[in-house]
């Protein structure tokens, strides 16, 4: 076999809102592993500031892996166990080879004959951009969705108490992810108004890393926390179990890019269903190529509840998406 990468930037359509701040464009990795003819394709989906392989010498070691593409899986994974993103990519990249055109996870899911249905996903802004997305998605046959906060909290609060008095929950299940924005005291104020309002769960309340303050909040809440950045940087099976036996969350969400792809995202979830904790697999803003990676692999996981998916929608320059969105239903297009 040989290797070869290539640095890709992808444009927002619009600016991306978090609590992070606005993002304009994403970098990514595309990653071509080549063998008797036939060429498989992944996806290194760095995250600047947020992967924890965001390191000087991340092209460096995607240079090694394709200097070392033949050594045994074992070996490689060992080798590149602190960069979660581009072992991600050489697995997309060795399945592609193995399966061919788009296909990650051959199932009825790639045959056309199931969906997968996802959530609708809320970009932060004022009041009325946040309040036109949800229209949007809300006419589009959405009936639950994702809302961005943690930058006004009093204009979030609203318009989650607005939508809610439309929408009973039986009607409309509503998320929301903080992307760790408010302190702890804030947290908790945040947690019960949030109960009051029938939210389904909150995404990261607090910054990662304030391990006691979150085993509290789970321990305490009324609204179901979903760890989502606390997971980062996680990377040895044993501390994955320490983590959940300490902080005992409703739920954790999976983002294949940052956590170790496939492999990573396998131990989580055994570790979370052996301890009676949910689970949700999303995208990190990957392209085309990653998504529809992500989507065939969490389709084989048997999900009850919506995914945090998409078609890659955000840009302007994505790459052909082999998904396509009929309504809140993902499909592969045959």
């Amino acid at each position: 076999m040989t290797a070869k990468f290539s640095s890709y930037i992808l444009n927002f359509k619009q600016p991306g809102g978090t609590s992070r701040g606005i993002l304009h464009t994403k970098e990514t990795f595309i990653l071509e592993i080549f063998e008797n003819g036939k060429k498989g394709v992944g996806e290194c989906a760095l995250f600047r500031g947020l992967s924890c392989d965001d390191v000087p010498e991340y092209e460096s070691k995607l240079k090694w892996l394709c200097e070392n593409i033949n050594e045994n899986p074992a070996f490689l994974s060992s080798k590149l166990s602190a960069f979660p993103s581009i072992w991600f990519g050489y697995e997309q990249a060795l399945l592609n080879l193995k399966n061919g055109d788009c296909l990650y996870f051959p199932s009825s899911f790639t045959k056309g004959k199931a969906r997968l249905k996802i959530n609708g996903l809320i970009w932060m802004g004022d009041a009325s951009f946040m309040q036109k997305q949800i229209e949007e998605k809300l006419k589009d046959g959405f009936d639950c969705i994702k809302l961005k906060i943690g930058t006004d909290w009093k204009s979030e609060k609203e318009i989650l108490k607005n939508l809610r008095e439309k929408f009973p929950e039986e009607q409309l299940e509503i998320r929301v992810d903080a992307n760790g924005g408010f302190d702890f005291n804030e947290a908790k104020k945040v947690l019960k108004e949030l109960s009051e309002l029938k939210i389904h769960s909150i995404e990261q309340p607090i910054k990662a890393g304030n391990l006691d303050q979150m085993a509290e909040l789970c321990e305490e809440t009324l609204t179901p926390i979903a760890l989502d950045e606390e997971l980062i940087g996680i990377l040895e099976p044993e501390e994955k179990q320490k983590l959940l036996a300490k902080l005992q969350p409703q739920y954790i969400i999976l983002k294949p890019s940052l956590i170790g792809g496939f492999l990573g995202s396998d131990e989580w979830i055994s570790y979370a269903e052996y301890s009676g904790i949910g689970w949700w697999m999303t995208s990190a803003l990957e392209s085309n190529i990653g998504l529809n990676a992500i989507a065939q692999y969490a389709f084989t996981k048997n999900p009850t509840i919506p995914q945090g998916l998409g078609t890659g929608g955000l840009f302007t320059n994505n790459f052909e998406s082999a998904l396509e969105l009929s309504g809140d239903q993902l499909r592969f297009k045959v």
